[in-house]
C-alpha cells in the first residue's frame, strides 16, 4: 500500500466516521463501535494506563474523554497498513 493509498483510505474512514457520528469528536462511547472495543469501561481501562493508541483529552466543563475523529481514522489507516506489510512479510 503506497503513502496516497493510506491517505486516501484515512480520509475515507474519516469521511465515513464524520457521517455516522456526525461530528469531528469522538466520545469512548462512540469510539467503542468505531474501533471495537467490547465496553466503555476497556477503554477508560486502557486510557488510565496509558496504553490506549489514540491520543484522548478532557474538555473544560466535560467529564467525557474524546478523541478527534481524524486521528483514529489514522489510527484505523496505520494499523491497516501494518496489517498488509505483514501478510506481504510472511509470503515471502
Amino acid at each position: 500500500m503506497t503513502d496516497a493509498q493510506v491517505l486516501a483510505l484515512k480520509k475515507k474512514i474519516e469521511a465515513d466516521l464524520l457521517t455516522i457520528f456526525g461530528s469531528p469528536l469522538l466520545t469512548v462511547s462512540d469510539m467503542t463501535k468505531a474501533l471495537n472495543y467490547s465496553s466503555a469501561a476497556s477503554i477508560h481501562q486502557s486510557i488510565s494506563k496509558k496504553t490506549f493508541p489514540i491520543k484522548v483529552f478532557n474538555m473544560p466543563n466535560r467529564r467525557e474523554k474524546f478523541a478527534l475523529t481524524s486521528d483514529v481514522a489514522t489510527y484505523l489507516a496505520e494499523q491497516a497498513l501494518k496489517s498488509e506489510q505483514d501478510k506481504q512479510g510472511e509470503e515471502k
